[in-house]
């Protein structure tokens, strides 16, 4: 049996195989984003964010063409037309000016008075200004969620440090029993004891380390284009900032919440659209001017020299009449959608407030409560020290060594929740009112 050329597949495998000549792919450096860079990211890379900036630009190309509406028009026409001949000057048809019809011609379009394009301008002005506060709608909603996601990472890398911290004191106490066993002045129950307190932290180890890592690829998608960028975040739970007084969070929330302007953007929007379904009832006055040829041949003068390239006005005077209600109906239906507005504005204001004192309630108390909870994780680890004192001193039994241990373990943990949730209610509270 013949053999297969090697010759082909040696090249394929240097393709595909760089480091065939020596040659790598250099990984993508690791980064180490502060809360800020997260931020920064998160709005260049969001779907919502960048949802929202394309309708911001949709609203004011809508307000580019409705401004346009209101200004003259300009357009040129070039026109052929052929009538069959029948030995009248008009040809067949005698509609037509003769079996040759030459347009060429520019037309000058204005509409002098026209009170519903001037109130739809003016309405798709309040719509832009509604994209532009959605737009900051959403940046601002985003900030929980980056918040939520890049405290979740921190948290979840200080209950690493905290289950590694508990493996070693397990494995201390578990050094402790052997000893003691051997030294007769413990039973083998304690061994086993501490042997299933060691496989317990272990397992914790593995479960915290899987909350880290479920919690950096979940984060990476608001944060990268590509799938795969190796990072971490900092730590700055240590540097909260602190809580202003309420009257001062209070008067920021009033100037500058982006769901009172949306409201308040929406009832301007519907207010003129009540004056745009009004103009229905109105006259509406429009000017044409036109110059150009209109001749029965293409040329400046016809045959007995008279000049054929001339310019006409016009102007025209609509008045509506009847339309079966239909206008009417439409200033009902924009009345209406006006009284739904201002609802949806005292709504909004009165959720604003009711959220503001919630979050300011749940900061404050996550404020206090983080003091509580470092006292209460120090007086643990002084407990677990007695404790395993008394113990090694004959003076305690394993079983309160192992609560002693568990204990620490939960306010380890609970004090780290406690200054995320600090944190977190901070997030919640900047959505409402923006940086502070």
């Amino acid at each position: 049996m013949r053999a297969l050329p090697q010759f082909p597949i040696l090249v394929l495998g240097l393709a595909l195989c760089p480091r065939a000549f020596g040659q790598t792919l250099p990984p993508a450096a690791p980064l180490n984003l502060t809360l800020a860079d997260a931020l920064q990211r998160a709005k260049q890379y969001a779907q919502q964010i960048y949802t929202a900036n394309i309708a911001v630009l949709l609203a004011h190309e809508d307000t580019v063409q409705a401004k346009a509406a209101l200004l003259p028009t300009v357009e040129g026409i070039s026109q052929y037309i052929y009538t069959q001949a029948n030995g009248t000057p008009s040809g067949v048809f005698v509609s037509n000016d003769g079996p040759h019809i030459y347009n060429d011609q520019a037309m000058v379009h204005a509409d002098l008075y026209n009170p519903g394009k001037r109130a739809d301008y003016h309405k798709t002005m309040a719509a832009e200004a509604v994209a532009h506060a959605k737009a900051d709608l959403a940046a601002r909603g985003l900030i929980g969620t980056v918040v939520q996601n890049y405290y979740g990472m921190v948290v979840a890398q200080r209950k690493i440090a905290n289950a590694a911290q508990s493996l070693k004191e397990a494995q201390t106490l578990l050094d402790i029993t052997q000893k003691q066993e051997a030294g007769g002045e413990v039973s083998h129950y304690d061994v086993v004891k501490a042997q299933i307190q060691v496989e317990q932290r272990e397992r914790d180890l593995q479960e915290t380390q899987l909350a880290l890592d479920k919690a950096r690829l979940g984060f990476a998608v608001l944060l990268f284009p590509n799938f795969g960028q190796e990072y971490s975040v900092a730590d700055d739970l240590a540097t909260s900032p602190a809580l202003p007084p309420f009257a001062e969070i209070q008067t920021m929330a009033g100037n500058n919440s982006p769901d009172i302007r949306v409201a308040q953007a929406t009832v301007q929007q519907q207010t003129f659209a009540i004056a745009s379904a009004r103009a229905g009832f109105l006259p509406t006055l429009s000017f044409d001017y036109f110059f150009g040829l209109n001749a029965n041949q293409f040329a400046l003068h016809n045959h007995d020299g008279n000049l054929l390239l001339g310019n006409v006005a016009q102007a025209q005077l609509n008045i509506p009449i009847w339309t079966w209600g239909a206008t009417r109906s439409k200033v009902k239906q924009a009345e209406l959608q006006l009284q739904l507005a201002k609802n949806d504005l005292s709504f909004t204001q009165r959720q604003l407030l009711s959220e503001l004192n919630q979050f300011y309630l749940e900061a404050k108390v996550a404020s206090s409560q983080t003091a509580s909870l470092r006292l209460s994780m120090e007086h643990s680890q002084d407990g677990l020290k007695l404790t395993l004192l008394r113990y090694q001193a004959g003076e305690s039994t394993i079983l309160e060594v192992s609560d002693a241990q568990t204990t620490l373990v939960q306010a380890r943990n609970a004090y780290d929740d406690g200054l995320v949730r600090y944190r977190l209610a901070l997030a919640n509270l900047q959505t409402l009112t923006g940086a502070f």
